[in-house]
């Protein structure tokens, strides 16, 4: 009998990643455990040989160096034999010349079961998800899209950036860092949380420490 209490469905966001071992076209790999220490992208994608899905891992391989620079590394998703992934990899490379370099999970179902993957209505088809993992195996960031909607992977690369300053100087990011429109590239230091706090945050304001629009809403250059 199956505990009631037991979790389905999608993963809420600072869960631990499920613990899972998955076929790849890049032989077996443990998840989360085989990237602890780094970060990565877990993404699903529709089906093999489709089209919006064809142009989305030509642009994630086109960026796999700038995520790997941010120590991210990318995991494709889909519920196809790992056969037809290779397959469909070789196309893109006999016919748009781009090398895929990132394993591609190959799922009968399981996965993307357990991580609420499965698109209403549309047979094993998974939906557009995206899972932003850290180094810690936590799930960061999850995006859902649409089958219609191809995924902008320059907003994937902000994401991953963002975090990563984010748990490193404690701060926030304004809307479409970092180039916000009031802002620019600045980040914001999180509000004071007291009164005493929210003196001090004017003080040190006045002294040049950061600026402030008000007490609780402060921003200062990296």
């Amino acid at each position: 009998m199956k505990n009631i209490d037991e979790k389905k469905g999608i993963p809420l966001l600072g869960d631990d990643f499920p613990e899972m071992k998955v076929q790849t076209t890049r032989g077996m790999k443990n998840l989360p455990g085989d990237y602890k220490g780094k970060w990565f992208v877990l993404f699903s994608h529709p089906a093999d040989f489709t089209p919006v899905c064809t142009t989305e891992f030509v642009a994630f391989q086109q960026r796999y160096d700038k995520f790997k620079n941010l120590n991210c590394e990318l995991i494709g998703l889909s519920v196809d034999q790992v056969f037809a992934h290779i397959k469909w990899e070789e196309w893109i490379k006999e016919n748009m010349d781009v090398r895929i370099q990132f394993p591609i999970i190959a799922d009968t179902g399981s996965v993307a079961e357990t991580l609420g993957l499965i698109h209403p209505g549309k047979g094993t088809n998974t939906v557009r998800a995206v899972f932003v993992v850290d180094p810690e195996g936590k799930i960061r960031i999850m995006l859902y899209y649409p089958q219609e909607l191809g995924r902008n992977m320059d907003e994937i690369l902000r994401i991953v950036e963002g975090m990563q300053v984010s748990d490193a100087e404690k701060v926030a990011m304004p809307a479409n860092w970092p180039n916000n429109e009031l802002l620019g590239d600045r980040v914001i230091i999180p509000p004071a949380t007291d009164i005493d706090m929210a003196k001090q945050r004017l003080k040190k304001a006045e002294n040049g420490e950061f600026e402030c629009y008000d007490w609780w809403l402060c921003h200062k250059k990296r």
